[in-house]
């Protein structure tokens, strides 16, 4: 079995030539992407399309952006990044459509054995998967394995070791569900400013 195929399965792997091409592939291509100028929005565009597994349309990353193999992430329509997003993505990123992305987030499937007798054995890795329409605030950490419900909002500088239910405010180190979205959130945009006295 390979060490591409120990990953895949869930079990510990290492590095081998498969993954550190990988890698090499991967981080080319972000080097182009991040060194274009602001202004080239196209060729920003084009790059994300070779550096991904799939991206949807109107997907936009601000620079930089660091990535570990790019194409086990997909990404889906209308989901905005805002700068240094950090994937360590040496297996499977799904993240949904209209996923809103703060500053300095970081999502993870890959951690090391706890114990010091089996840390030197490897790593593994596991899935993440965020749904359609998630927030991920400012300097949010995504673990192994988790899965965030759609709709969702992550308050800024959140650790999120579990899964996150749909429909939730959650935030926390670790990540805790603080309560569900309801109808005020409808009404009130921030504190006590109402959607309803925004100027015509």
């Amino acid at each position: 079995m390979t060490e591409q195929e120990k990953m895949k399965q869930g079990y510990i792997w290492e590095d081998d030539e498969e993954n550190m091409a990988l890698q090499a592939h991967a981080k080319g291509l972000i080097r182009k992407f991040n060194a274009l100028p602001p202004e080239d929005m196209k060729g920003r565009e084009a790059l994300l399309k070779d550096i991904f597994g799939e991206v949807g349309e109107n997907v936009w990353i601000v620079p930089p952006l660091t990535a570990a193999v790019g194409k086990y992430v997909s990404i889906g329509d209308g989901t905005y990044s805002n700068m240094n997003l950090t994937l360590i993505d040496d297996w499977k990123i799904t993240i949904g459509k209209n996923v809103l992305i703060g500053p300095n987030v970081t999502i993870s499937t890959t951690g090391h054995p706890i114990h010091p007798d089996h840390r030197g054995d490897g790593m593994y890795s596991f899935p993440v998967v965020i749904g359609d329409n998630v927030w991920l605030g400012a300097n949010t950490i995504v673990l192994p394995g988790v899965t965030i419900g759609e709709n969702s909002v992550i308050g800024a500088g959140s650790v999120v070791t579990k899964d996150i239910p749909a429909n939730v405010v959650a935030f926390g180190s670790p990540c805790k569900v603080y309560r569900e979205i309801n109808e005020r959130d409808a009404e009130y945009y921030f504190k006590d400013r109402r959607f309803d006295e925004q100027p015509k």
